[in-house]
Formats: C-alpha cells, sequence, structure tokens
C-alpha cells in the first residue's frame, strides 16, 4: 500500500494511477521511468527555480532538459537559476528525488512543459521517492494552477 503524501490527497477527486518502484540516490526521474517501464516524454521531473526571492515550479519530460532562459520568459522573469535544494524542500515540503508539483506547503508557480499537453497521461512524484502518480495533463495543470509552456531545451 503506498504511502498517503499531500500529492497524492490533492489527486484524490481526478482519475489517476499510484505507481510504486524501488528508489534511487540519483537521476530520480530516468530512474523512475526505467523501473516503471514508462516513456521518458511522458514521465516528468519537478524542478524548481529561482529568481531573487521567487520560486516556481517547472515540470519537463526527465528525456529531455529545462530552459532557464524559456523558463524565466515564461514566468515574466529576467533570469532563472536553479533553486538551492535546502530551499525547494523548505517551499514544496518534499525532499530532493520526491518533490511534486501537487499539494506543495507553498503556493508555487507551475510551468508544464508544452510537449505533454495532447499525452493521455503523464506522471509525476507523488511526494517521496519510489513513489508516482500517473494522471492526466490537463488534471496535473487544473490541480496545481499551472501553465503550459514551452520550457524544455531545444
Amino acid at each position: 500500500m503506498a504511502a498517503k503524501t499531500r500529492a497524492l490527497s490533492a489527486v484524490k477527486d481526478v482519475r489517476h494511477e499510484v505507481l510504486t518502484y524501488e528508489p534511487s540516490q540519483d537521476n530520480f526521474g530516468q530512474h523512475a521511468a526505467i523501473e516503471l517501464g514508462l516513456n521518458e516524454d511522458g514521465v516528468l521531473k519537478t524542478l524548481v527555480v529561482a529568481h531573487e526571492r521567487e520560486l516556481a515550479v517547472c515540470c519537463v519530460p526527465v528525456s529531455g532538459h529545462l530552459s532557464l532562459k524559456h523558463a524565466a520568459k515564461a514566468l515574466g522573469w529576467k533570469r532563472a537559476e536553479m533553486a538551492e535544494p535546502a530551499k525547494a524542500q523548505r517551499a514544496t515540503g518534499y525532499v530532493v528525488g520526491g518533490i511534486s508539483p501537487l499539494g506543495m506547503l507553498q503556493k508555487l508557480q507551475v510551468l508544464i512543459d508544452a510537449s505533454v499537453r495532447d499525452l493521455p497521461t503523464i506522471t509525476v512524484s507523488a511526494g517521496q521517492r519510489g513513489l508516482s502518480v500517473q494522471l492526466a495533463p490537463a488534471d496535473l495543470a487544473e490541480l496545481t494552477g499551472g501553465e503550459f509552456a514551452d520550457i524544455s531545451a531545444p
């Protein structure tokens, strides 16, 4: 039985599937995709970015990379950088490798890479290492208040 997390509480009213796997110590998203036998284009890594005192969350496929330049533009910032892990953990309430865009402690702006908008389902962390949740991209956007944007590096 999967652990109850804030992320799983957030999806209780939408169609979803909870997926569990043996967690790793690095390459968390790619490891999850391999362990679960999923296409890396539909498994999203959740990255926290920063600009001055602001933080935001970017969800991009594990098969690609986040473009900080594109993320900053989509957020209306001059530039963006990866948030310090400790700040990301405090803001989201999740540990690195288990950060979910769902059920975060602080309400952060969420960007979801536009490449996944039309997929039937996507997979994101469910709030702890070794635990993921699969749901429709539109449901992720609605539950997080997220927006689809071209934020992957070319």
